[in-house]
């Protein structure tokens, strides 16, 4: 397969777009042949129209008979042609779209499988301008292909056969006169391609910008930063305008070329059939045909010339989907390992170095032994490293060296899937999505029955609010919750890892979003929960943490300090800081 990771050839693109159309060969060829009826009726229709006016030979000489049977004739030929024009459009249609499926369900499917690193660093809105729009502009660049490029191939070259038949002299100054024609068309699409990919890239820049001023738009507002995002808008719907007046104006120049030169054809023929009527060597039926078959050879130019516009707009989006495509995958999962369903919980940190970015070091030989069961609060200054452990430790990024074990195992050999499984998480960003609370709730573990949901939506002290909306636990809620409070968003997230009980907890500010009253509540329902399950706490407020069995205080990437609440008061050191800071009062 042709990677696309860096800007790629034009043929590299077309050769992955032919790679996804193979499948469909077989419409394809059925298509060819629709195409190539529909051009050979549509030329022989001059013939008999040349035929019918040489029956007519002058004021009460005209031969009904014969005429009547060139009528039927040309009525037959159109009548097929429709039918077939009409089948060749739903070949091409299916053809387009069954490929366009085809590669947005390989896109999608592949941003399942990229790595947080790719989804972290590329804005959202980009990514979804390329699965939408570029796939979009593609399909139509594609369609327009199918549909008019094999009709306008096999019409010129019909017309040319049928033109050599009536006077080869003539067509030989239509043969010389198209080169013209081709190399007009030919310059204007190679100056076209670099444009439009401007163009899609500028379009996923605006996409981008959209997204986030729509997701963000209580932060704009909160921060007066109304005037900045409309420039900063205004700023890059410009630079779109500009590219794409530029893309648009050079592409349109190729319809009044190419028939500028088709006008010389046609004058041309005009002129050396008028000779040949003059002189007898051609008929005046024939001339007519002549003149119709001139005047058909060179509209498929102007087409021609217009699918190769659209197609170099097609090319440069497909290429942005198919970066896209090749973009490396998180390394594959290792084969399930049925013996790893359930773990106890012992986890091992040994000598574990990380970063987000390689040139700016995060994490450092951190090195940590957790017995099954235990409950372990980490804590420290913001940027130390803390909610960066629990990506480690949920695999969402791999470590850079070192190793990460569980139950003995290290995370690096055994499946995501697996080990997530046994990992419920409560972080402070809540993950709700479309759909009702139950679903919601449940997601973790879709074959709960309706009493398993409302009792871990009780331990979560969230079946109150849940029962005063509209309908219970059948209400829908929008992506991330919209029209439900931080807080009653935090304590569904809460209900979803009450009803898996999975045997490791990771509880990042869990309760940061709650009242206090409702938070002692559930800090005693998470007591019990954490009872003999591997407890990881993450947390800001110090008076969460206290009965923590170990309390490891984290500083640039490091462990600083280590122990228990009372323990590392005594010690006077970094946490009796941070929690005089916040004590203080």
């Amino acid at each position: 397969m042709v990677n696309l990771k860096k800007k790629s050839p034009r043929s590299a693109v077309l050769l992955r777009v032919l790679s996804y159309i193979r499948p469909h060969l077989y419409k394809l060829a059925a298509s060819l042949v629709m195409a190539l009826i529909v051009v050979a009726l549509t030329l022989y229709v001059p013939i008999l129209i040349g035929r019918a006016i040489d029956c007519i030979v002058g004021e009460g000489q005209v031969n009904f008979a014969a005429l009547k049977g060139i009528l039927a004739q040309i009525a037959a030929c159109i009548g097929v042609t429709a039918a077939a024009q009409w089948l060749l459009s739903e070949l091409n249609n299916r053809v387009t779209y069954d490929t366009v499926r085809d590669i947005r369900r390989d896109a999608f499917a592949h941003i399942q499988r990229l790595p947080l690193s790719y989804l972290d660093a590329h804005p959202t809105g980009d990514i979804v301008s390329r699965m939408i729009s570029d796939v979009d502009t593609f399909a139509d660049g594609l369609l327009m292909g199918f549909t008019q490029l094999f009709t306008g191939v096999m019409t010129i070259f019909g017309t040319l056969l049928f033109m050599l038949t009536l006077s080869p002299m003539i067509t030989l100054v239509v043969v010389l006169i198209t080169p013209v024609s081709l190399l007009v068309a030919n310059f204007i699409a190679k100056s076209t391609h670099d444009m439009f990919t401007l163009q899609s890239k500028t379009r996923g820049e605006q996409t981008s910008l959209i997204d986030e001023a729509l997701r963000e738009q209580k932060l704009v507002q909160a921060f007066a930063r109304e005037d900045e995002t409309l420039a900063q808008f205004d700023e890059i719907n410009e630079r779109l305008r500009d590219c794409s007046l530029r893309a648009v104006f050079f592409s349109s120049l190729t319809n009044p070329c190419t028939r500028f030169v088709n006008s010389l054809v046609y004058a041309a023929v005009a002129l050396a059939g008028a000779l040949a009527a003059i002189h007898g060597t051609l008929t005046i039926g024939g001339l007519s045909s002549f003149l119709s078959y001139a005047n058909q050879y060179t509209k498929p130019f102007n087409e021609i010339s217009g699918v190769i516009t659209e197609l170099q707009n097609a090319l440069a989006c497909a290429g942005r989907i198919f970066q896209l495509i090749d973009e490396p995958a998180e390394t594959p999962d290792p084969a399930p390992d049925k013996d790893f369903d359930r773990i106890r919980g012992e986890v091992e940190i040994r000598d574990v170095a990380f970063s987000y970015t390689k040139t700016r070091p995060l994490i450092e030989h951190f090195s940590l032994n957790v017995a099954p069961g235990q409950r372990v609060a980490i804590v420290g200054p913001t940027g130390c490293g803390k909610t960066t452990m629990i990506n480690l430790l949920m695999r969402f990024y791999d470590v850079d060296s070192g190793a990460i074990r569980i139950d003995g195992r290290e995370t690096r050999t055994l499946g995501r899937r697996a080990l997530r499984r046994n990992i419920g998480m409560v972080l402070q960003d809540t993950w709700l999505s479309a759909g009702t609370i139950r679903e919601n709730i449940a997601m973790g573990k879709p074959d709960a029955t309706d009493d398993e949901i409302i009792a871990a939506a009780k331990a979560a002290h969230a079946h109150g609010f849940i029962r005063r909306l509209p309908d219970g636990y059948n209400t829908v809620i929008r992506e991330n919750g919209d029209g439900l409070s931080q807080g009653q968003k935090q304590l569904l997230c809460i209900a979803r890892v009450m009803l898996c009980l999975p045997p490791m907890l990771i509880l990042d500010e869990a309760t940061s979003s709650i009242d206090t009253r409702t938070e002692m509540k559930i800090q005693d329902a998470f007591a019990t929960m954490m009872q003999g399950r591997t407890s990881f706490i993450v947390a800001h407020r110090l008076s969460t943490i206290r009965s923590a069995d170990v309390i490891l205080v984290m500083r640039d990437g490091h462990i600083v300090e280590q122990g228990t609440h009372e323990q590392l008061l005594k010690k006077g050191g970094f946490y009796a800081e941070l929690h005089q800071a916040q004590f203080a009062g």
